[in-house]
C-alpha cells in the first residue's frame, strides 16, 4: 500500500502552486493599495467545532509569502477544538498577512473539514468497525484529503490503482467473476485482493478462493448481515454504498470490519475560521 507523504517538501511545494493560483499574474491588487509598514498580530478563531488540520499548510503559506511572520500555533492538527477557540496567532507585515489570508483559511477549512465528518462516521460505527476513504479525492488533492481523514480517526483504502486488486461491478461485466479472481491470486505478488459483490450468490460462487477482503456494495442491512456472517471467519468484510452518518450506525451493527465513504473526501463541508485582526 502506498504511504502517505507529507513531508515539509510537499507542504511547501503544494502551497506554491496555490499562491500562484491566487497572485498570478499581478499579485494582490488591493492589498497592493496598503503603502505603509503597519506590523500587526492578529489571532486566527474557529467559528464552529472542529477537529483541526493543515496548520502545517497554513504557517507555509504565511511563510512564503514573508519569513518574516511568526505564525505561532496553538493547536495540534487532529485535535478537537470547540467553537472561538484560538487556533494560532501571527504577527508580521498587514499587508503581507492580507495577501497570505485567504489561501492560508483554504488549506485550514477544507484538511479540518474532512478531518471532522470523518471523526462523526468514526464516532458512530464505534470502535469494533473501521471508517475508510476511497479514490473519490478532488484531483491532485489526494494526499491532502487522505492526510485529513487519518487526522479524523479514518483508514486510508488505497492510494492509487496499484496498490491492490480491487475487481468491481464493471470489471466483472467485462469477464467472469471467478476468473477475474483466480487470475488475481494467481498474479498477486504481495498485493491484496478485494472481491466486491452485490448479491449473496455472487458471495458463494467465490467462497474458498484466496482473497483478502469481501467487498459489499449497495446492500440493504438484511443482506449485508446475512453476507457478514457467511464471509466472516474466511475474509476481511467491508461494506459501501450511500452510507450517511443517519444509516452508518446500523450499517456498523451488521458486524462488517469496515466501511468505506467517498463523502468524507468529495463532500465534507469547510470548516469555518477566521482572521481577527
Amino acid at each position: 500500500m502506498s504511504k502517505i507523504k507529507l513531508s515539509e517538501n510537499f507542504i511547501k511545494n503544494t502551497v506554491k502552486l496555490a499562491l500562484n493560483e491566487d497572485l498570478y499574474p499581478s499579485g494582490d491588487i488591493t492589498s497592493d493599495l496598503i503603502k505603509n509598514n503597519k506590523t500587526i498580530k492578529v489571532k486566527l478563531i474557529l467559528n464552529e467545532n472542529a477537529i483541526i488540520g493543515g496548520l502545517r499548510f497554513a504557517k507555509h503559506t504565511f511563510s512564503l509569502i514573508d519569513k518574516k511572520i511568526k505564525f505561532v500555533s496553538k493547536k495540534k492538527d487532529g485535535s478537537f477544538v470547540k467553537k472561538n477557540s484560538l487556533i494560532a496567532t501571527i504577527k508580521g507585515n498587514a499587508k503581507n498577512i492580507l495577501i497570505a489570508e485567504r489561501v492560508a483559511l483554504n488549506f485550514l477549512s477544507h484538511i479540518s473539514g474532512i478531518a471532522t465528518k470523518t471523526n462523526q462516521f468514526v464516532k458512530l460505527a464505534g470502535k469494533k468497525c473501521k471508517i475508510c476513504c476511497t479514490r473519490k479525492t478532488i484531483p491532485n488533492l489526494r494526499v491532502i484529503q487522505k492526510y485529513a481523514v487519518k487526522l479524523g480517526g479514518g483508514m486510508n483504502h488505497r492510494f492509487n490503482l496499484s496498490d491492490e486488486f480491487l475487481i468491481k461491478d464493471n470489471h466483472v461485466a467485462s469477464s467472469n467473476l471467478r476468473d477475474l479472481v483466480s487470475l488475481a491470486i494467481k498474479k498477486k505478488k504481495g498485493k491484496k485482493i478485494t472481491v466486491e459483490v452485490d448479491n449473496l450468490k455472487q458471495l458463494k460462487s467465490i467462497m474458498g478462493l484466496k482473497f483478502n477482503t469481501i467487498l459489499f456494495d449497495n446492500m440493504s442491512i438484511k443482506k449485508l448481515k446475512a453476507g457478514v456472517k457467511l464471509a466472516k471467519k474466511h475474509y476481511e468484510t467491508e461494506t459501501s454504498g450511500n452510507i450517511s452518518l443517519k444509516t452508518v450506525k446500523s450499517v456498523a451493527a451488521t458486524g462488517v470490519d469496515r466501511i468505506s465513504v467517498g463523502s468524507i473526501t468529495h463532500s465534507a463541508p469547510a470548516i469555518d475560521l477566521k482572521l481577527e485582526i
